[in-house]
């Protein structure tokens, strides 16, 4: 999974190009995608809250485990 940073830097470098340029096309197209950019670390944001613990007792009282390399 992209880390949240990864889209912070992205955007930020889109941000940069679209000051830079004279091409008011070229600098809306950079800003679209970089709010774009945004979205995406809001919702990376959003789904590490979510995340359980390795070892997490459920409701029901059932113990989950998941390994830590996803196997």
């Amino acid at each position: 999974m992209i880390g949240r940073l990864y889209f912070v830097r992205q955007a930020a470098t889109l941000l940069k190009f679209a000051q830079s340029t004279a091409n008011p096309e070229l600098s809306a197209f950079l800003i679209e995608k970089a709010a774009d950019l945004k979205s995406r670390k809001d919702e990376t944001t959003a789904r590490d809250r979510s995340v359980r613990a390795p070892d997490v007792e459920t409701e029901n009282g059932s113990r989950s485990f998941r390994s830590a390399g996803g196997r």
